[in-house]
C-alpha cells in the first residue's frame, strides 16, 4: 500500500456504491444457489455426489462472474487517464513505469480478490458436505480463478494502453476474453482426435480457456471431447499459458508507459482527388471503397447525425464496415463447409446450436459497444450541448444515432446467414425451424440494441453505461443457463422453463431442437418478452432524451 497509485485505485473503486452492491449481490446470489441445491437425502449427502455437483455449479458461476464483470476495471484504467490528461502527470512524477503499472494492476486485482475472499465461506460449505478435496478441488479451482483474473487484468491493461477511447478498450477487451474463453473451444470440438500439427495446435489452443481447465480439474467432463479419451492435463497447460500471457502483456504494457505513448505522429496522407489522373484511375479500379477518397457532402435527405456517427467511429467508415462484413461472411462460409462435411457424423441440431451460439455471442458482444454510448458519450464529451444548438428536433437526433446501429447490425446479420441456407438445402424439413431461428436472431438484435440504448441514456459516463449494458445483457443470457444446469435437481421442469423464457439463447436452442432444450416450450413467450422489453426501452430512451434536452 506504499504505492500511491494502488491506494488511489482501490480507494476509488471501493468508494463506489455499485461496487459494494455488486460484491454483496453476487456473493448473496452464489450463496443462495448453494442453499437451493443443498442435499436433503442423507444417503446422497454421504456419497458426496451432491457436494461435487454443487461445487461445480458454484465455481462455474464464479468463473463467469470473473470473465464478464471484472475485466472492465483494467480495460478502462489507462485509457481514462490518457484521455483526461492525468497519465502525463503520472509519467512526470517520481513514480516509474513499473510502479504505475503495478498500482493499476493491483487496483484491478484487488476487487476481484476481495470477491473471491467473500466466496470462501460458500466453498467451505461444499467441503463440509464431503466429497470435495480441500487440496485438489478447492485449492485448484481458486488457483485457476486467480490465474484467470490475472490474465484478464494484464490483457485489459495492455488493450487499455493501445486504445484511444473507453468504449473501444471495453469492446476489444471483451472480444479478447470471449475468444480466449469460448471461441478457443470450437476448433477442438471439430478436430478432436486429429494427429500431427493440427491436433497439437487445437489441443494447446483449447487449453487457453479457463472453462476447459476448470471442468477438467473438477471432473465435469473434457469439454469438446465427444467421447474421445484424452490424457492431456488441461489445468496444467492453462496455468502455463496464463502465466506466459500475463508476463508478455505486462512487459509490453510497461514498455509502453513512457512519453512516446502520446507521440503518435502519422503521415497525413493525400486525398485521391489531389493525385494525378493515372493514380485516380488505378485506385478507383482496384478499390471497391477507397479509404483515401474525399467524402461527399451530406445530402439534405440524409440524417446528418447518422452520417456523423458513421464518420466518427472507426468501424463506422464504409471500408471498415465492409471488412467487418467480410470477416462475418468468412466465418459463415466456414460454418457452411463444416455443416456440409460434418452433418453425416453429427446431427443438424448440433451444428445449428453452434451457429446460434456464435451469432448470439456476436450480437451480445457487438451491440452494447455500439449502442450504450450513443447518448452517454455525447453527454460526457459535451457534444450533446452542440446537438441541442442545432435546428434538429430530439427525435431526429435519436433516430439518426439508432439508424447507424441498425444498418451495422443488419449487415452483420445478413453476412452470417449462408450457413442456414445450406442447412435447409441439406434437410428441407428444417425450413420452418430455420425460419423461426432467424426470427429469434432478429428479435435478439433488436432486444440487445434497444435495451443497451435505454440503459446507456441513463448515465453520464461511457464506461458506466457500457458496463451496465453488458451486465444486464449477460445476466439475462447467463443466469437462466445456470438454472438450466440445475434442472431436475433441485429445479423442476416448469421452473426452469419459466426462467428460460427470458433467455434468447435458450429460445433459439429450443427452436433448433438442441439436446437438453427440446423439451422446453419457450416460443412465442420469449418473443413477447423481447418485443415488450424493446418497446419499453424505446419509451425510456425517448423520454430520457427529451428530459436531458431541456435547458438546465
Amino acid at each position: 500500500m506504499q504505492n500511491p497509485v494502488l491506494e488511489r485505485e482501490l480507494t476509488g473503486l471501493l468508494r463506489q456504491r455499485w461496487t459494494i452492491g455488486a460484491l454483496c449481490g453476487l456473493t448473496l446470489l452464489l450463496s443462495l444457489l448453494i442453499a437451493l441445491r443443498w442435499p436433503t437425502d442423507e444417503r446422497m449427502a454421504m456419497s458426496g455426489t451432491r457436494s461435487i455437483e454443487i461445487f461445480q455449479l458454484f465455481t462455474g458461476g464464479l468463473l463467469m462472474t470473473m470473465l464478464l464483470l471484472f475485466p472492465v476495471f483494467p480495460a478502462t484504467s489507462l485509457v481514462k487517464e490518457k484521455r483526461s490528461g492525468t497519465l502525463a502527470l503520472l509519467l512526470n512524477s517520481p513514480l516509474g513505469p513499473l510502479q504505475i503499472y503495478l498500482g493499476k494492476l493491483g487496483g484491478g486485482l484487488g476487487v476481484a480478490v476481495l470477491f473471491l475472499v467473500l466466496s470462501i465461506p460458500a466453498a467451505v460449505a461444499c467441503y463440509t458436505i464431503g466429497g470435495v478435496s480441500l487440496t485438489r478441488e478447492i485449492a485448484g479451482a481458486y488457483g485457476i480463478l486467480l490465474l484467470t483474473v490475472l490474465m484478464c487484468a494484464t490483457l485489459g491493461l495492455l488493450i487499455s494502453s493501445l486504445a484511444d477511447s473507453i468504449d473501444a478498450a471495453i469492446r476489444w477487451t471483451y472480444a479478447t476474453i470471449l475468444t480466449i474463453s469460448f471461441l478457443s473451444l470450437i476448433p477442438h470440438y471439430f478436430f478432436v482426435g486429429s494427429s500431427g500439427l493440427t491436433g497439437e495446435f487445437v489441443e494447446w489452443f483449447r487449453c487457453l480457456s479457463p472453462i476447459a481447465a476448470l471442468m477438467h480439474l473438477l471432473g465435469a467432463g473434457d469439454i469438446g471431447a465427444r467421447g474421445v479419451a484424452g490424457n492431456v492435463d488441461v489445468s496444467l497447460r492453462f496455468a502455463f499459458l496464463a502465466v506466459g500471457i500475463s508476463a508478455i502483456s505486462s512487459i509490453w504494457t510497461v514498455s509502453r508507459l513512457n512519453h512516446k505513448l502520446f507521440d503518435r505522429s502519422r503521415d497525413a496522407g493525400t486525398m485521391v482527388e489531389d493525385r494525378n489522373l493515372s493514380t485516380r484511375i488505378i485506385r478507383r479500379t482496384m478499390y471497391l471503397i477507397d479509404p483515401k477518397r474525399r467524402s461527399k457532402l451530406i445530402s439534405p435527405f440524409v440524417n446528418p447525425v447518422m452520417v456523423k456517427e458513421f464518420r466518427c467511429r472507426r468501424f463506422g467508415r464504409l471500408h471498415w464496415l465492409l471488412r467487418l462484413v467480410s470477416i462475418c461472411i468468412l466465418l459463415s462460409l466456414g460454418m457452411t463447409i463444416l455443416t456440409t462435411t460434418q452433418t453425416i457424423s453429427w446431427d443438424v441440431a448440433t451444428i445449428g446450436g453452434i451457429m446460434v451460439l456464435l451469432q448470439v455471442s456476436l450480437l451480445v458482444l457487438l451491440t452494447p459497444s455500439l449502442t450504450s454510448g450513443l447518448i452517454a458519450t455525447e453527454r460526457e464529451t459535451g457534444g450533446w450541448v452542440l446537438l441541442q444548438s442545432t435546428t434538429m428536433p430530439v427525435y431526429r437526433i435519436v433516430w439518426g444515432k439508432m439508424l447507424s446501429v441498425i444498418l451495422t447490425l443488419a449487415l452483420v446479420m445478413c453476412a452470417t446467414l449462408p450457413g442456414y441456407v445450406v442447412m435447409v438445402y441439406i434437410s428441407p424439413g428444417l425450413r420452418d425451424q430455420v425460419e423461426r431461428v432467424v426470427v429469434c436472431l432478429i428479435l435478439t438484435a433488436l432486444f440487445c440494441m434497444m435495451l443497451s440504448a435505454a440503459i446507456g441514456c441513463l448515465f453520464r459516463r461511457t464506461a458506466s453505461a457500457t458496463v451496465a449494458s453488458y451486465s444486464v445483457l449477460l445476466f439475462i443470457c447467463g443466469v437462466p443457463l445456470l438454472v438450466w444446469l440445475g434442472r431436475e435437481n433441485p429445479f423442476g421442469h416448469s421452473f426452469v422453463e419459466n426462467v428460460l423464457k427470458i433467455n434468447p439463447i435458450a429460445a433459439a436452442f429450443s427452436v433448433i431442437r438442441l439436446d437438453g432444450f427440446q423439451n422446453y416450450d419457450l416460443i412465442p413467450t420469449n418473443w413477447w418478452f423481447m418485443g415488450i422489453t424493446s418497446f419499453i426501452s424505446l419509451i425510456v430512451l425517448i423520454g430520457q432524451s427529451y428530459r436531458i434536452s431541456r435547458p438546465e
